[in-house]
């Protein structure tokens, strides 16, 4: 019978890792790195508990490093199948993956350079060239189109609304010793929220017998200002003390979403006209350009915009600092700026380089627009650590940490409450992921309060019977 294993994204939100199995066909869902606390941190370096050449099949949701992060690894250790997923989140891996290799590389150099690594030498989890190795197996699949993948398997990617590309997965298995005949197991990746920009609304939940569910807000509710009116007075106070407005986003998702709120304020003569807004990050701005390129992943307002001939992301008014001289030459802004820099967590890219400077000066702000994950340079921020260790120095902090909260592209608990309460039949089990304990114990008490199903929360590695 069919069986199901949690390799990561158990009592953490990263390192989502799946294995179905059924008759000897191995899937796997996800294939992300984990981050954050050093204990997770080391299970990246650690043999997977199945061996990479035994998988069949791997399965992506999306584009974000914490479900695919991994996948260099998995082929330089012996998987040799096919990556299925939509065709804008392969794209995404071919920029997200080697620019991670790249990072870890200049990492370990850097590292090796200074001698603060507590290894001798210090050497990258994986390489650029490795990571480039990796996407010759990605094999893009359309939305909404079901496809076999073994003998009585098929799958199935339906929109999520996370980010551009995200999908859940619908594995449906079929045996005649199953009630009805078959199983459909259902993945949610990272659920997103409804009515965000750029990206359509999820899909409702399909007919499922068991759904993995993310729970990463499932302990509190967004805020429910609307966050463009937060940023505007961010940005008003960060010029007004003639300081710069920092903003670590990811690549992929947050930095196109904040182009497009800036827009939005500069059309309602909210922002000042002459605050210049940079983009640092050469994987954000070809991000942009993928974005762009893939109008089947657009909600209906972002193909109006875009049929009308407007400038959703407001490009003609941003600098796209793609060189490392340009990145370095903001080191010498002398008046208000905004810079968006990956990463969202401060735990790699050129983001690095803007906290170890503007730290240190209190007229500037720095905002974080995404979750921080426990053991993050983000979280301590957050959490209002007074120095940050960085490139093995302590560097003070003394400009304002501020958080735009209502900018996440995940569900909160409320928004994943909906989500259930509107399917028109509930799975008979959910496992809650991608959550830390509190977030996944909170959801899950709250699920079973409302309906009369199975919640599990499961442990690193469990296994389960879908039966």
């Amino acid at each position: 019978m069919a069986t199901l294993t949690f390799l990561g994204a158990t009592g953490t939100v990263t390192g989502s890792k799946f294995l179905l199995e059924h008759r000897g066909f191995r899937l796997m869902v996800d294939c992300g790195l984990f981050q954050g606390l050093k204990e997770l941190r080391l299970r990246n370096w650690a043999p997977l508990p199945v061996a990479p050449a035994d998988i069949d099949l791997l399965a992506l949701t999306h584009a974000h490093l914490d479900h695919t992060g991994y996948l260099p690894v998995l082929t330089r250790d012996g998987y040799e199948r096919r990556v299925v997923a939509t065709a804008a989140t392969c794209e995404l891996c071919g920029i997200l993956l080697p620019d991670c290799g790249h990072l870890q590389e200049e990492d370990a150099r850097f590292a090796n350079k200074r001698g603060y690594s507590k290894h001798r030498p210090a050497r990258p989890l994986y390489t650029e060239a490795e990571a480039r190795e990796s996407l010759v197996r990605l094999d893009p699949k359309p939305a909404r189109t079901s496809f076999e993948i073994a003998a009585d398997v098929s799958l199935r990617f339906l929109p999520a609304g996370h980010i551009t590309g995200s999908a859940f997965v619908e594995v449906r298995v079929r045996d005649r010793r199953l009630p009805g005949g078959e199983h459909v197991v259902l993945f949610s990746g990272d659920l997103g929220r409804p009515n965000q920009p750029i990206v359509p609304d999820p899909d409702p939940l399909p007919r499922c017998d068991t759904l993995v569910l993310e729970s990463t807000y499932g302990d509190r509710r967004h805020p429910t200002e609307d966050p463009k009116d937060r940023l505007a007075e961010i940005i008003a106070r960060t010029v007004r003390a003639g300081g710069v407005l920092l903003i670590p986003a990811f690549a992929v998702g947050r930095t196109q979403t904040l182009l497009y709120l800036l827009r939005e304020l500069q059309e309602a003569n909210r922002l000042p006209t002459d605050i210049p807004i940079h983009v640092d990050s050469p994987m954000a701005i070809e991000a942009i350009r993928i974005v762009l390129a893939h109008p089947e992943a657009y909600d209906r307002e972002m193909h109006v915009k875009v049929a009308g001939g407007d400038d959703p992301l407001g490009l003609l008014n941003v600098h796209l600092d793609e060189t490392v001289e340009q990145s370095k030459a903001l080191n010498d802004l002398s008046y208000p700026a905004i810079i968006l820099s990956a990463s969202g967590m401060a735990e790699g890219g050129r983001i690095l380089h803007h906290l170890a400077y503007r730290l240190g000066d209190h007229r500037s702000t720095v905002l974080f627009v995404g979750y921080q994950a426990a053991g993050t340079r983000g979280r301590a921020l957050q959490d209002g650590a007074r120095t940050i260790r960085m490139h093995g120095r302590e560097i003070d902090v003394r400009a304002r940490i501020e958080t735009l909260e209502g900018l996440s592209a995940h569900a909160d608990g409320g928004e994943i409450l909906a989500w259930l309460d509107a399917a028109k039949e509930l799975p008979r089990n959910i496992h809650l992921v991608h959550g830390e304990p509190h977030a996944s114990a909170a959801l899950a008490e709250a699920i079973r309060e409302r309906h009369p199903v199975g919640v599990n929360v499961p442990g690193y590695l469990d296994k389960v019977d879908l039966r």
